[in-house]
């Protein structure tokens, strides 16, 4: 998987685990929740995503060509 798959992954169960939260928990959850999509929105205009960042240091490949994969 890519940075911009693991974006996705980790952003769609951070808004899953903080809605459920809360639900259940407190809504304070919701804020969390709004800080993710707040982000996503964002990047979709600046390109810039913290995760991303973080994600190239760990070595994560941005894209599919780095990962040695020659699938068409």
């Amino acid at each position: 998987m890519i940075i911009t798959d693991w974006v996705h992954v980790i952003a769609g169960a951070f808004i899953l685990i903080s809605l459920s939260l809360g639900a259940w928990v407190h809504p304070y959850w919701y804020f969390f929740t709004a800080f993710v999509g707040a982000n996503l929105f964002q990047y979709g205009f600046s390109k810039f995503c913290p995760l991303a960042i973080i994600l190239k240091k760990l070595g994560v490949p941005e894209t599919r060509a780095d990962q040695g994969c020659h699938h068409t």
